[in-house]
């Protein structure tokens, strides 16, 4: 049995002269060292992408189909602005945001904001379990109804049982090799799906797309043009908990403590480069599924004027497929939402469960610098969270309402990540390690974008509508 100690010495947490590694050069030699951006990517392309985008797509049509690749990338530069600091610093997301003042006690105000986040966050999580429950149910019932309630809490109970004997461990290597299967399927299949579209009645072709192209946003869409920008790409949570990612991979730990010298400054741009990489394939990866989801919508639902509400979104997509080239092609894709939504709640257990644990270590619950009761709590959050949002599920049994209530707490939080990703920026990275002037203008753009998505979101909770 290993002791504190012997874990310290392999700790990615710990940064010591022995952790050093060279970083590599160039696409080819940086591939074994990618793997957070794929967890982040089992986590966007979930709910969010099969549930609200496509609820989206039917509301507005392809008119605002620019807003997906808009909303995707704009914000990834903030996402690598905290993965930089954490790279200079060895310190995950939850970490920095204590540092924030004003602080309140232990703790500093946007941790206290974090923990509002999480609660609602528990719906939309809920919402994750929930989906994939009636997505299994659908393709082996329990019983006659296969959105009857024996057969999704039968399906609920499973999944919550199964997720935490398989996520316990909490291994950094294991959550990354199940996030790749889970991202090689959903894109495989997303693929087939965009791709079958057209042999279907709901066909779409260069036109439709060409128009959803034009930076336009129609009377009356601007709403949906909004809300597509603060559910697409990542959000809040998926910023926060790649920070933890970047760390288990190794990036922090090879990079190694700041020395002040030009040597550190040389091996942590190398490993931020890598990271670089390694979110432009993560960016790739949830652009294409949220177009996908979004066409869906635009093509079939709103033709049609369907808004599929509750269970039924899943079931409404699938008969797409099942009416117009068979069974094969339901089964093809209630696998296809099994990946999305099943990858989403692989990658969510162990990063939420991550991101409570440092919270309780913030407040002095215990050492976040101890690997040994790091892991304990943990593994706590990896079995009591499943059991939280599925029951959850089975109390409110409406997916997209559940998804959409989280959506709104997360572009308030957004906000205070930007905040944080400045505060960190000026006080705690190294001025040699900051992008390039053309990264600095995005970060800003996204800065803005992101501080008027706040703005509306508050207004829009106290009633104030706009588009």
């Amino acid at each position: 049995m290993s002791t504190g100690t012997e874990a310290s010495a392999t700790d990615p947490y710990t940064l010591t002269a022995d952790g050093i590694k060279e970083p590599p050069v160039g696409w080819r030699a940086s591939v074994r060292y990618l793997g957070p951006g794929l967890i982040l990517s089992a986590s966007i392309v979930g709910s969010g992408e099969l549930i609200a985008t496509t609820t989206l797509g039917a509301q507005a049509g392809f008119a605002i189909l620019w807003m997906v690749i808009f909303s995707t990338f704009v914000k990834v530069a903030v996402q690598v602005e905290l993965a930089r600091w954490t790279i200079a610093t060895g310190q995950p997301a939850l970490s920095g945001y204590n540092k924030v003042p004003p602080r309140l006690g232990r703790m500093g105000w946007i941790n206290f904001l974090w923990i509002i986040l999480a609660l609602s966050k528990l719906l939309q999580l809920g919402g994750i379990i929930g989906g994939t429950a009636v997505a299994f149910s659908i393709l082996m019932p329990f019983g006659d109804d296969p959105l009857g309630k024996t057969s999704l809490t039968i399906w609920t109970v499973l999944l919550v049982i199964t997720s935490i004997a398989m996520l316990y461990k909490s291994k950094y290597s294991l959550i990354e090799r199940g996030a790749v299967a889970l991202v090689v399927i959903f894109s495989t299949v997303t693929i087939l799906i965009a791709l079958g579209l057209p042999f279907t009645p709901y066909s779409y072709d260069a036109g439709d797309i060409a128009g959803g192209l034009t930076f336009m946003i129609p009377a009356g869409a601007l709403g949906a043009a909004i809300a597509m920008f603060g559910i697409t790409g990542v959000g809040a949570d998926e910023i926060t908990f790649y920070t933890y990612w970047c760390v288990e991979k190794g990036y922090a730990r090879w990079a190694g403590p700041n020395d002040g010298s030009e040597e550190w400054v040389r091996r942590a741009n190398g490993w931020i480069k890598v990271m670089y990489k390694d979110a432009f394939i993560s960016w790739c990866v949830y652009t294409f599924g949220t177009l996908a989801f979004f066409i869906m919508g635009a093509a079939v639902l709103k033709p049609q004027g369907i808004l599929p509400k509750g269970n039924e979104m899943i079931t409404a997509l699938s008969r797409i497929y099942t009416d117009t080239l068979g069974e094969w092609a339901n089964i093809l894709f209630l696998v296809g939402a099994i990946a999305v939504l099943g990858s989403t709640m692989w990658a969510s257990i162990p990063s939420w469960s991550r991101m409570y644990s440092n919270v309780l270590a913030t407040l002095g619950v215990f050492d976040w610098q101890d690997p040994v009761a790091r892991l304990r709590w943990i593994r706590i959050f990896t079995v009591a969270l499943p059991i939280l949002w599925g029951v959850a599920y089975l109390t409110i049994q409406s997916p997209v309402i559940m998804v959409q209530i989280g959506g709104v707490m997360t572009g308030i939080f957004l906000v205070a990540v930007v905040v944080a990703v400045w505060y960190l920026r000026r006080t705690e990275t190294d001025p040699r390690l900051y992008g390039a002037t053309l990264f600095n203008v995005l970060l800003a753009v996204s800065s803005v974008a992101i501080g008027l998505l706040g703005v509306y979101t508050l207004l829009q909770v106290f009633g104030v509508r706009i588009g």
